[in-house]
């Protein structure tokens, strides 16, 4: 059953890649020193805003790729709630001891880990590995033998899924069944992780080759066949993250959610 992904390009796609992402981890950095719970809570609300928007794709895939953050949260912040420590206990019921203190820290630090998935998926929807690599090399200065190690290896990942999906298919023409417990661990091993890794160590060899007889050395001045640059959209990113991160500092103050401010000392 082949499904076919409905995909758009938006604003978000014609940012420069290499300063999407150096703003992308000058935010991951500024996240870690936020520990206001509410301050955090409309950040990421406004950051699951901007994927839903913003994204390219369909709201329905979208919520469908954030469910697996759902559960990183709950795992997250499930772990700091039931062994933290404070002061004003709630529950306590053999080693589990929910206190008010653990439970707004856990609170914080599970959404600190959505918020960053969130970012890290909206930064990954919306930018194309070839453009990103080619910006590093224009404007960041990356060596090319990197970037194209990097991008070679990128277009082995589709290689590599149908070569998964012939074996598979010709293991059921042969009628072999399928085994349970260790045993089927070991079958999946020998039967696709070996062929796989085969097949791609033959490849990149090859590629290897055909790259040293077309004279790549990777060192000096290079042509691109893409031209990456800067446009107005980059000024419009930023200046929308940091309206992104006030608005919420204010929302944080006048309307909060959680009765707490600094989760690292209760207050």
């Amino acid at each position: 059953m082949n499904m076919e992904i409905v995909h758009k390009s938006t604003r978000l796609h014609y940012i420069n890649p290499s300063m999407k992402l150096i703003v992308m981890i000058a935010q991951f950095l500024f996240l870690l020193f936020v520990h206001y719970l509410n301050w955090l809570l409309y950040l990421t609300l406004f950051a699951f805003l901007l994927l839903l928007s913003f994204s390219g794709y369909s709201r329905r895939l979208v919520l469908l790729m954030t469910l697996p953050f759902f559960l990183v949260f709950i795992s997250t912040a499930s772990s700091m709630i039931m062994f933290g420590k404070g002061e004003t206990t709630w529950l306590t019921w053999g080693i589990i001891q929910v206190t008010e203190e653990s439970f707004y820290r856990g609170v914080h630090i599970g959404m600190r880990a959505f918020l960053f998935a969130l970012l890290g998926l909206l930064f990954a929807l919306t930018t194309r590995p070839v453009l990103l690599f080619y910006s590093l090399m224009q404007q960041l200065g990356l060596k090319p033998k990197y970037a194209y190690s990097f991008m070679a290896g990128i277009r082995l990942i589709p290689i590599m899924l149908e070569e998964f999906n012939t074996i598979r298919n010709a293991r059921k023409v042969r009628g072999s069944g399928e085994r349970r417990g260790i045993k089927r661990l070991i079958h999946i091993m020998q039967s696709y992780s070996i062929p796989l890794l085969a097949q791609s160590i033959r490849r990149a060899h090859r590629i290897a080759v055909a790259m040293e007889t077309k004279g790549f050395d990777g060192d000096g001045e290079r042509t691109y066949f893409y031209k990456v640059g800067f446009s107005r959209f980059d000024g419009y990113f930023i200046g929308t993250i940091i309206l992104m991160i006030l608005v919420s500092y204010v929302l944080s103050i006048y309307l909060p959610i959680f009765p707490t401010g600094d989760v690292r000392y209760g207050n």
